[in-house]
């Protein structure tokens, strides 16, 4: 009905021109490539569907547009609460040289402070990386400090980024966790935020729709993006508004909305139909 033959929620981000930023999301992204330049930490803290992979993403595609000579460590485990040093050694060691990680903790130490000297002398930096954060323990979280902590001369070896769920606000409170205080004190905090009224939800399918050759107001009127926005708002139990129209929610009601009108036999997504979801 709408002239789509491809679903605009669906595979929808395969270049930086196929992301709208808000301007909470436009400074985190740049400040996660700035970070992964310069050596600090950072905690990118989002609820799921905020958009928090898009930024990772976008960050480390910045980095390779610009020729940047940045080696991202990523952990592969699975299960992030079982993260620890000895892995976090391992994941530096195969993602850094062709080495084989040694047998003890104290070896591996070693190591990775020689292979990171080596390839930040020759001209390369290093980002710590980990996603799903929100599942480290206190214990790993401490033994971070220990990594950012290698250097050479005045330069840092390895910064490190943290991407994880709201959880990990909790976990980067000092006074929750008072023991990994040398960390928390350290780490800057990013939090991103929901779309904000109409506009931004306008702004934001505009993007999704163009990259299929369609105006969105040809499919979704704006009267119909102040009503997802509406829709996308809730109430605490003293009575204080907020919203949760992130990315994964704004596309799932379109979609919904979509589907309606298409029941319906209307031609474009307008209030009145968002309104009946």
């Amino acid at each position: 009905m709408f002239g789509l033959f491809r679903d605009p929620f669906v595979d929808d981000i395969t270049s930086a021109e196929d992301v709208y930023l808000t301007d909470t999301a436009a400074f985190a992204t740049e400040y996660l490539y700035q970070t992964a330049k310069v050596g600090g930490m950072v905690a990118l803290i989002g609820e799921s569907g905020s958009g928090k992979t898009t930024i990772r993403r976008l960050a480390i595609d910045r980095m390779q547009a610009d020729g940047q000579k940045v080696r991202i460590i990523t952990p592969r485990i699975i299960d992030k609460g079982r993260l620890n040093a000895s892995l976090i050694c391992d994941a530096v060691i195969a993602d850094c040289s062709t080495e084989r990680p040694r047998r003890s903790l104290e070896a591996k130490a070693r190591q990775i402070e020689k292979i990171l000297t080596n390839s930040s002398r020759a001209g390369w930096s290093h980002v710590l990386m980990i996603e799903e954060a929100h599942d480290l323990t206190i214990s790993t979280l401490k033994y971070l400090k220990r990594f950012w902590e290698l250097e050479d001369g005045f330069k840092k070896l390895l910064s490190i980024i943290l991407i994880g769920q709201v959880e990990m606000k909790g976990k980067l409170d000092e006074s929750k966790n008072w023991e990994a205080r040398e960390l928390i004190r350290r780490m800057e905090i990013l939090e991103l935020t929901p779309l904000g009224g109409g506009d931004e939800v306008r702004k934001y399918l505009d993007v999704k729709f163009r990259r299929l050759g369609k105006e969105r107001s040809t499919i979704i009127s704006d009267d119909a993006c102040e009503a997802l926005a509406a829709k996308l708002r809730r109430q605490t139990r003293n009575k204080i508004t907020y919203s949760v129209a992130y990315p994964l929610l704004v596309n799932n009601w379109s979609r919904k909305a979509m589907n309606l009108a298409a029941e319906m036999g209307v031609r474009l997504v307008d209030a009145d139909v968002v309104n009946s979801l």
